[in-house]
């Protein structure tokens, strides 16, 4: 008899498609050298994959995703990290249902090695999770020498914006400053962005006292919905220093 996760896998097989997935690799960076290297895919959308989290999260235990969440297959993270925020977001779960949840996250943190597999799922449960607790393990992923961790620790953070809280990421962008490798810039210019649109006085502070030393991608998502005048006068100032 199968087992639920091999229904799983068949469920998902059902949406693969060969242009996509002729595709995907370009787009998530896969070749030699690239932030995304070896990844796979089988050409899966995000809102089929959706779907077959809805239908299946109440299905899968801890142990069975542990055995999905290793796939080679880029959509088969990303769904298991789906269903892991559905079992999460779960209106009756105990704090230590959660804590198993975040400690899952946690172990495999590895296998959450792309931009959209952090983006969909660092606020939900790291940041939830860490919003009323002692951040430090956001203080060991932004010290990690793995870009994906240091892209959850400041992609957790958006979850603290969403509830007027901005200190923790401030000082993450301050220090991500210096970071190599542009998808951290662009994650902080992001998270920077939705600080302005809550307080823009607090994303202007922020410039005034940074921009001169901001990666020039990280300057540009930051400023990317103040009025062409004020975006002139920052970039200005960016390029005379």
């Amino acid at each position: 008899m199968k087992e639920t996760k091999e229904f799983f896998l068949e469920e998902l097989n059902k949406h693969k498609d060969l242009n996509k997935a002729k595709f995907f690799p370009r787009f998530f960076k896969t070749g030699p050298g690239e932030y995304g290297e070896g990844d796979l895919f089988l050409g899966i959308t995000v809102p089929k994959q959706r779907l077959v989290a809805k239908k299946f999260a109440p299905k899968l235990s801890l142990d069975d995703l542990q055995s999905l969440i290793v796939s080679p297959y880029h959509e088969v993270r990303l769904t298991t990290l789906l269903i892991l925020i559905q079992k999460y977001q779960t209106k009756k779960i105990t704090e230590i249902e959660k804590e198993k949840i975040v400690k899952f996250y946690l172990k495999n943190t590895k296998y959450i090695n792309n931009w959209d597999l952090v983006d969909v799922s660092a606020d939900k449960i790291i940041g939830d999770y860490y919003f009323d607790k002692n951040n430090v393990i956001i203080q060991k992923l932004k010290n990690s020498k793995d870009l994906w961790e240091n892209r959850i620790a400041i992609l957790s953070t958006f979850h603290w914006i969403r509830k007027g809280r901005f200190e923790e990421t401030l000082m993450l962008c301050e220090h991500f400053l210096n970071h190599n490798h542009d998808l951290i810039h662009k994650a902080t210019g992001w998270m920077l962005r939705e600080i302005g649109k809550r307080d823009i006085q607090t994303l202007r502070t922020f410039l005034k006292n940074h921009a001169t030393k901001m990666p020039r991608t990280m300057l540009r998502y930051a400023i990317e919905k103040l009025t062409t005048s004020e975006r002139k006068k920052w970039l200005e100032l960016k390029k005379e220093n």
